[in-house]
């Protein structure tokens, strides 16, 4: 069975102890996973029932430098539970899971908690490719005195939320630089500037000789700075000393880093800089970059899945039927992973997603927030059907707060992200399975409407979506339930 609400899994498994006189056993995914447990774990400690919690965590070599969903879970549930452990061996496992056994039953019953990171759950290999460093040739000579119109390869990466998002568009448009934005960031450049490159970030790493990341952490979303070139001249900017330097003792080093907000950073240099032009040629080769890329996409959207709709063909007819004023929630794995490439956020704060934490979820919150804020805006949500299930009980309050949004759902009856690693590694699809359930049934009740669409309503599929913004002009929340199918298109996107 598949708990889409993790504390569920606590009770179910806090009462399966109850009438077995056993301990019941959960097993959670790191970080959000965890804390999502905070409160069970907390009744089952009250309750005094035997409860061995067991929790992924990033591998050991990266805990502390920013892994996905890497937070200190042992100084979390300490208060909470009788016994803590961090398995750091594979040897370790069975003689640390028979004494948390011990010890939830021993006394006062109680829950434990053991975690247990990545790198003593899969291959070696696997993991290793995270840590081990990337060589790269040294410089054939020393640059000094260099300032930043000495360069013409220079990149900009943005990934977070910057104050004053007109200024800031502004200044960057006058700088002339191109740009690669994640995370909120997203729609800082509105939906088709010439500056904002969307695909080949790998590659244009390699060429640039001159990268600003700005409010950019080189965490797992950066590859640990591994993708940095050592013979790029490195800015680093932002307000966190930690996040600033992050694992700059290993795999990279900034040439400046200044600790200091990143949007009044960008308007200083703009003002600096005022009157000096880059050179236009490296933009223009990154877009044609960027087309190219894109072209393929295209290409991909048009093949037929085994069945149901291709998902990236949904994704690019839905996005070039968005209004001009949408701003995009996003809520998922695989699907929304998908979305992040294709999907053109029309403006800034026109993308809004949980961030590095990576926490599922917070689709319905963060659409009535923007729906509020933005009442005559087109809000839509991009869900998985995996994280639906945290948030679809919010159709109630769309309804009854009359809040309308539009949730697009891509189900493939699967937990895509997980699947997609798990089953190539270790052979077994358990626990990512799903069904195609009918999610719009499930907002009709709540009040809302509701369409399924499935490969047979291919050729209706614009008439669909525009019957569906029709509706959300009126005053109703809406779920479009999308059938689809499966692509090799984020093959190898494991994050750890």
């Amino acid at each position: 069975a598949i708990w889409e609400k993790i504390k569920i899994q606590i009770y179910f498994t806090k009462c399966f102890s109850f009438y077995t006189g056993t301990v019941g056993v959960a097993a959670v995914t790191a970080g959000p996973g965890l804390t999502n447990t905070v409160t069970a774990v907390k009744n089952a400690q009250m309750a005094e029932s035997p409860l061995l919690l067991i929790g992924g965590a990033a591998a050991t070599l990266l805990q502390g430098r920013g892994a996905l969903q890497d937070i200190d879970q042992m100084s979390l549930f300490k208060p909470l539970c009788k016994f803590c452990a961090s398995v750091r061996s594979v040897r370790e496992i069975v003689p640390t899971v028979r004494r948390a056994l011990a010890v939830a039953q021993s006394g006062t019953p109680g829950p434990v908690f053991i975690e247990f990171p990545i790198d003593t759950l899969y291959p070696y290999h696997v993991v290793e490719k995270e840590f081990s460093p990337k060589m790269f040739h040294v410089f054939k000579q020393t640059v000094q005195n260099w300032s930043l119109n000495m360069f013409i390869f220079i990149l900009i990466i943005i990934m977070i939320f910057v104050i004053n998002t007109l200024t800031n568009k502004k200044a960057l448009e006058s700088l002339g630089i191109p740009c690669f934005l994640g995370g909120m960031s997203r729609g800082m450049l509105g939906k088709n500037s010439p500056l904002h490159i969307r695909q080949n970030r790998r590659d244009a790493l390699k060429e640039a000789d001159l990268v600003l990341l700005a409010g950019t952490v080189c965490d797992f979303r950066l590859s640990y700075g591994r993708v940095l070139n050592r013979q790029s001249k490195i800015i680093t900017v932002n307000r966190d000393k930690s996040q600033l330097l992050k694992n700059s003792d290993i795999f990279w080093k900034p040439t400046v880093a200044i600790q200091g907000d990143v949007g009044s950073f960008l308007l200083r240099i703009s003002k600096g800089l005022e009157g000096h032009t880059f050179p236009q040629d490296w933009a223009e080769n990154l877009k044609e970059g960027d087309k190219a890329k894109e072209k393929a996409n295209r290409a991909k959207a048009e093949e037929k899945t085994e069945r149901h709709l291709n998902p990236l063909s949904v994704l690019q007819r839905v996005d070039e039927l968005m209004a001009e004023d949408s701003i995009i929630v996003a809520d998922g794995g695989d699907f929304v992973g998908s979305a992040a490439y294709i999907m053109r956020p029309r403006g800034p704060l026109c993308w809004l997603d949980p961030g590095a934490f990576g926490t599922l979820g917070v689709g319905g919150g963060f659409a009535l927030g923007a729906k509020l804020c933005h009442p005559d805006s087109e809000v839509w949500v991009v869900y998985g059907d995996g994280s639906l299930g945290y948030s679809v009980a919010e159709f109630d309050t769309f309804t009854r707060h009359k809040t309308p949004v539009i949730a697009l759902v891509g189900n493939d009856a699967c937990w895509s992200q997980i699947s997609r690693e798990q089953v190539p590694i270790l052979g077994s699809n358990v626990a990512c399975g799903l069904a195609f359930t009918d999610y719009h049934v499930v907002a009709q009740g709540y009040g809302g409407k509701g369409h399924l669409i499935g490969r047979e309503d291919e050729s209706q599929l614009e008439d669909i979506v525009k019957e569906a913004q029709r509706e959300c002009k009126e005053g109703q929340a809406v779920l479009l339930n999308v059938l689809i199918g499966k692509t090799n298109f984020r093959d190898g996107s494991i994050s750890v």
